[in-house]
């Protein structure tokens, strides 16, 4: 487990990103925020300096359970407590929503909870499992953000594309009215049929857009380059990740009858970002690849902007 993960859990098997303790079924809200290590508040408590002198504008978020400092924040920061980012995707998602993975970062400092949306889609005739991220920050770091992220259940791609017709994440700060921001994403956020529709047609568009192996092969180059300079060993280490790519494009079972087309092209780069090992394991590199599965990965988003434009 990554060290900067303090707690988690998952249901049944390891998920994509390979974090957590295993639990064994989905559990409802208030028993995942036990099994995640999440039943505790963060209250707002005034700073001193030294002298004991009062430091206006400013407060330290501290966990109640063990009375650790989680950040220091203006005075109109305002808290969103772990229990009310679990009741706001209670009530976003229904009735029976149940909780794939949860936990803590950095020791409190960030959580997120990973909820399976209640339908799956077909689209392309393939199974899309749609799953919504709620992650927070207890330390003034960054903002609330909700995200969809639709996986291939086949092979557990990640198909979180950035499409121009429909936004997959909308985030809000710590200030102002949290309660009306709230709703705000309760009205605009939880557009995931418009999204899901929408990633449907441009699935349908992808496989139209024919692909030849040489394509195919340039397009890997470029995405994963031989910098100006390289030393042999790092040529060595590229090509073999340019050869991981291809075999993931030109061998995968699951894509055999899918055509040489963008669509499976794009599978392919999905399944590199978010399987392949690396040539360098960092103590953080399954929470960074966490990270990159749910905010948006970069070389998917590169190769999808690369096939849309050519």
């Amino acid at each position: 487990m990554a060290a900067n993960v303090e707690s988690m859990f998952y249901v049944r098997e390891a998920p994509w990103h390979g974090l957590g303790t295993k639990v064994a079924e989905a559990p409802t809200s208030e028993k995942a925020l036990i099994e995640a290590g999440l039943n505790w508040n963060v209250i707002q408590e005034p700073i001193y300096t030294e002298n004991q002198e009062a430091i206006t504008g400013y407060k330290a978020n501290v966990r109640d359970s063990d009375r650790k400092v989680l950040g220091v924040v203006s005075d109109r920061y305002k808290v969103i407590q772990n229990s009310e980012a679990f009741a706001f995707t209670d009530e976003l998602l229904g009735e029976g929503v149940r909780y794939e993975t949860a936990g803590s970062l950095q020791g409190g400092k960030k959580v997120w909870l990973l909820a399976h949306m209640p339908h799956e889609y077909i689209i392309s005739g393939e199974r899309i499992s749609p799953y919504l991220l709620f992650s927070n920050t207890h330390d003034g770091s960054g903002a609330i953000k909700v995200a969809l992220t639709p996986i291939r259940v086949v092979c557990q791609n990640t198909l979180n594309l950035a499409l121009q017709t429909a936004k997959r994440s909308w985030s809000m700060i710590h200030t102002g009215n949290i309660q009306s921001k709230i709703q705000e994403a309760r009205d605009t956020l939880f557009m995931a049929e418009k999204y899901m529709d929408s990633l449907g047609k441009e699935f349908e568009s992808l496989r139209m857009k024919k692909l030849t192996d040489k394509q195919v092969n340039d397009y890997i180059e470029l995405l994963l380059p031989v910098e100006s300079g390289a030393s042999s060993q790092q040529i060595k280490n590229m090509q073999k990740l340019q050869e991981d790519m291809k075999l993931r494009y030109f061998e995968a079972p699951d894509l055999q009858d899918v055509g040489k087309n963008a669509y499976r092209f794009i599978n392919a780069v999905s399944d590199f970002a978010t399987h392949a090992e690396p040539l360098r394991k960092t103590v953080n590199y399954k929470e960074n690849m966490f990270a990159r599965t749910v905010e948006g990965n970069p070389l998917i988003d590169k190769a999808y902007q690369m096939v849309c434009a050519a």
